[in-house]
């Protein structure tokens, strides 16, 4: 069973425009994902672009990002990854509304990372049990070790994506004049 699968680099759309803004530090980026309990998958389906937030967990695995996903077996999300398993994933988190003497003025302090990658479907048994665990793990803080009957897991589908490159950017409060 594969635990990872991807690199943390550069994103594939070029170079950031902002980056006094970047986050280069992978702990840094951990961070920002483990804070972070929704992720929005973008998918394609011919012309047709597709946004869904999902809960999910995620491995950091030698140098490679995994998120791990749920769900039912059928709907617009599932036949759109069959069709086309390449997809896009965004993160945010930290949000705070930053005011200012002028509306234009006004701005926002926040935590974000995109990233890209393919999903695959998990189908074994022993796979399914860790990618709930991963699951369960990120969102509430404890693996269950027990409790996944093989009829309670194929009730369920399960996918990861495997991070092919992914970024960080944020803008953090401006420190205050003394």
């Amino acid at each position: 069973m594969q635990k990872a699968g991807g690199n943390v680099r550069r994103n594939n759309t070029g170079d950031m425009r902002r980056k006094d803004r970047e986050i280069t530090d992978v702990g840094e980026l951990l961070a920002i994902i483990n804070r972070c309990k929704v992720c929005r998958l973008g998918l394609c389906d011919d012309s047709q672009p597709y946004v869904v937030p999902l809960n999910f967990g995620y491995v950091f695995y030698n140098e490679c990002l995994t998120l791990y996903f749920h769900g039912a077996h059928e709907g617009r999300k599932i036949d759109m990854i069959r069709k086309n398993n390449k997809a896009c994933f965004e993160i945010d988190c930290d949000h705070q509304l930053v005011t200012a003497e002028k509306a234009c003025n006004y701005s926002y302090t926040f935590s974000s990372i995109i990233g890209f990658g393919t999903i695959e479907f998990i189908n074994e048994i022993d796979e399914k049990k860790y990618a709930l665990n991963i699951l369960m793990k990120h969102q509430i803080g404890n693996k269950i070790l027990s409790g996944f009957e093989e009829p309670e897991l194929n009730s369920v589908t399960l996918y990861k994506m495997k991070i092919d490159s992914f970024t960080g950017k944020q803008k953090t409060p401006e420190p205050s004049a003394q």
